[in-house]
């Protein structure tokens, strides 16, 4: 999925001179970012991570998925396919080293968590809470003896939630920001990958209530979508939502665009 910000035209521009020539690292609220996720192969023709980092379009990539949890599962595709001696678990070295790369050029690189296939979900807001502590212990600046990235640290996660129930999100996010707070050396994130009717069936009430960062809506798959562009084409539910019902006011609303034919049905 490739994702970029929607502004007014003269703002946009403005921001994206401003971003461009001020930032030497990835600025989240900068209107002209453009960002992709990494990991599923759709295409079939997969590169490493950091070769698509040594492209000066990419701002932000979402590694995708983590599409196990509490019980964590990932899943890369061709990118990276060994385990941790005696586990299911991806331990991926090579995506470690191209993450540290990927930052030195400027990129953000994050988790998607979910996914339109996968076996997730929390039983109870509690389940949640923990399970962000597991979360930042594996793949950020926490300790584990299980850590697929090795000593690689995220910028952040996103939540791509399309099956199961609502509960534990919220309670996970804000555990999940209580570690990043105790970093001042560092800026992380909270992203959603919410499909495009609103409100969203699986993080509705989540996006209510926690704060995120950003919001990379899928507008296709769906009578919402850019093939349904002007009729049915909802962008303006979300925009009113990002000013008047989002905790974070200045959330970013990304379009969400498949990266290419094979990448969705519609």
């Amino acid at each position: 999925m490739l994702l970029f910000t929607r502004k007014h035209i003269a703002k946009l521009l403005k921001a994206g001179f401003l971003c461009q020539s001020l930032a030497t690292a990835f600025n989240a609220n900068c209107n002209s970012n453009y960002a992709s996720y990494y990991g599923q192969n759709s295409a079939r023709n997969q590169k490493t991570l950091g070769e698509y980092c040594r492209d000066s379009t990419e701002d932000l990539i979402v590694l995708a998925f983590m599409n196990g949890f509490p019980n964590i599962l990932l899943n890369f595709a061709n990118a990276c396919e060994t385990t941790f001696p005696g586990s299911a678990l991806l331990h991926c070295p090579t995506i470690a080293e191209d993450i540290k790369f990927c930052q030195s050029q400027g990129k953000a690189v994050i988790l998607s968590m979910g996914g339109a296939s996968g076996a997730y979900g929390f039983s109870s807001d509690a389940d949640g809470a923990a399970f962000a502590d597991t979360v930042w212990d594996m793949f950020f600046k926490g300790s584990s003896a299980q850590r697929p990235f090795d000593d690689a640290v995220l910028d952040g996660i996103d939540l791509d939630i399309e099956g199961g129930s609502p509960t534990g999100y919220a309670s996970f996010i804000k555990k999940l920001r209580s570690h990043y707070s105790k970093d001042s050396d560092k800026q992380y994130y909270i992203a959603a990958a919410p499909q495009c009717p609103f409100p969203d069936a699986y993080l509705g009430s989540t996006l209510n209530t926690a704060w995120f960062d950003m919001v990379f809506v899928q507008f296709y798959n769906n009578y919402c979508g850019l093939n349904a562009y002007p009729g049915w084409f909802n962008f303006d539910e979300w925009d009113k939502w990002a000013k008047t019902n989002s905790v974070n006011k200045d959330v970013r609303v990304y379009i969400g665009a498949p990266g290419a034919p094979s990448a969705a049905s519609t």
